[in-house]
């Protein structure tokens, strides 16, 4: 089952080009547990966040002057909010750059592997909880609920009694090769 999870990851191998603005990134780290299940980190984000407070987000967020790009974004962001060290992350490939309503850069995923099962070491300042749900439980149809918003699909998942939903949902949903539609705002990033 495990290589049949990662064979039907989707992303691309070309990193993205970063637009004049800048590019957010987040990871989107998958690891096999002491059972061999493949599961994907993800965090509750504190409710004392200016953007995106409370909701279930990937590790990233905003890049800084120092970062070479989106990938060195991404692993010092993840490394601050969950305690995974870059030098435990295998990078992949790439998920679309996207934009989301509440935030003014464009953001884009990047798909890792970390080597062993990671101890988390979550901020107190950023991370309210991590959660670790299988890719089997994210890639089954049935566990996800789709409602439109505005006349746009909009998918959610229960997540351990936390709704997964938004550009995260929607960024899972592509990695795992399961139906999207574009996102208007995509459209133009």
């Amino acid at each position: 089952m495990m290589k049949i999870m990662w064979d039907r990851l989707h992303f691309s191998s070309g990193a993205p080009t970063v637009p004049q603005e800048g590019l957010a990134a987040v990871l989107a780290p998958i690891f096999a547990d002491r059972d061999g299940i493949l599961r994907l980190v993800l965090t509750k984000r504190s409710r004392n966040l200016n953007s995106h407070a409370g909701q279930i987000a990937f590790p990233g967020g905003k890049p800084h002057a120092e970062d070479a790009g989106p990938v060195e974004t991404a692993l010092r962001e993840t490394h601050e909010e969950v305690g995974i060290h870059p030098s435990e992350v295998e990078v992949l490939g790439f998920l679309p750059v996207i934009r989301t309503v509440r935030f003014a850069l464009p953001m884009v995923g990047i798909v890792a592997r970390i080597g062993d099962e990671p101890v988390f070491h979550a901020s107190l300042e950023e991370v309210e909880r991590v959660l670790t749900p299988s890719l089997e439980t994210l890639a089954a149809p049935e566990n996800w609920i789709v409602r439109s918003w505005s006349g746009v699909p909009l998918w959610f998942m229960d997540v351990s009694g936390e709704w997964l939903w938004g550009a995260t949902a929607y960024l899972v949903r592509v990695m795992l090769g399961l139906p999207v539609t574009p996102r208007p705002a995509d459209l133009t990033a």
